[in-house]
């Protein structure tokens, strides 16, 4: 018998889950500006919690000071790279297998998208323009919260990101799924007692969705 409660609510990353993920905006960039693969994942990923990236997306600062330190950044790694390109390449495109899981899901639960995002773009989703604006706001429509680190001055892994979703929608962290792409976000939410899922394919993610829900998602 499971030792976990029922499932009440379902949590979603948005970038990489709901939508592809900016990775594969990242790789196609340095693969066409004669970069190293994954050049701009390394510089996010070094110093995670205080970094550039870190301190943009918990607006602790902004965009200018954001293309100061990532371009310092940049350079210690051995290459100039301007920040602004890299915002320019957020927004990914809307994956409709998973708004449809989405929208099932939110027949029978409780639905969060929390966020990691930065005051640039439009809306949640960063988008670049109008018609993709668009697109992402009536995703957003769907869900019951929307969590963005830009906004609340937090940011995952931090666990009071995850505590204040939870605090929002009225569960407990066991009572919950949380869908992320990366393993780093995943962790502080398992650990809280979360179930989760990290999300490589979509429909693998689905699937392994499904089997802890113990439905079909229809």
């Amino acid at each position: 018998m499971s030792s976990h409660p029922p499932v009440r609510a379902v949590l979603w990353d948005f970038g990489g889950v709901i939508l592809s993920s900016p990775f594969e905006a990242f790789n196609a960039y340095e693969a066409a500006h004669g970069l190293p693969r994954d050049f701009i994942r390394g510089i996010n990923a070094t110093n995670p919690h205080d970094n550039a990236w870190a301190k943009l997306e918990s607006s602790r600062i902004g965009v200018d000071e954001f293309c100061r330190l990532f371009a310092a950044e940049a350079a210690s790694r051995g290459h100039a790279l301007d920040g602004r390109i890299v915002l320019s390449l957020l927004s990914g495109r809307i994956r409709p297998e998973m708004v449809a899981a989405l929208r099932a899901v939110k027949r029978r639960y409780k639905t969060a998208c929390l966020t990691n995002n930065v005051a640039t773009g439009d809306g949640p989703g960063m988008a670049r323009t109008q018609e993709q604006a668009a697109a992402v706001a009536e995703v957003m429509k769907i869900f019951d919260l929307v969590l963005e680190s830009s906004k609340v001055g937090v940011r995952k892994p931090e666990p009071r990101f995850y505590e204040i979703a939870c605090e929002r929608l009225g569960v407990r962290p066991e009572e919950a799924v949380f869908l992320d792409d990366l393993g780093i976000n995943l962790k502080p939410a398992r650990d809280m007692g979360m179930r989760t899922i990290k999300v490589a394919a979509p429909a693998a993610a689905l699937a392994e969705l499904a089997a802890i829900l113990g439905h079909p998602l229809d």
